[in-house]
């Protein structure tokens, strides 16, 4: 899915978002706002990832909207 309409449409996203994700709070999905290079920062540090895992993580999620 284009980010555009993920970003557009954040608040029907962040659901879907916590579940993937469950370390991330409703307030840090709100504070994202749906910016997709935000989600990989917080993926990163909840999750010890390195950046190309968590956009890579971001990406492969999006595929599945």
């Amino acid at each position: 899915m284009n980010w555009d309409q993920i970003e557009g449409n954040w608040k029907s996203f962040k659901g879907k978002a916590q579940q993937q994700w469950g370390d991330l709070t409703n307030d840090d999905l709100d504070k994202i706002e749906g910016k997709q290079t935000e989600l990989e920062g917080l993926i990163q540090q909840r999750y010890g990832k390195t950046r190309e895992e968590a956009k890579q993580a971001v990406h492969d999620w999006a595929d599945t909207l």
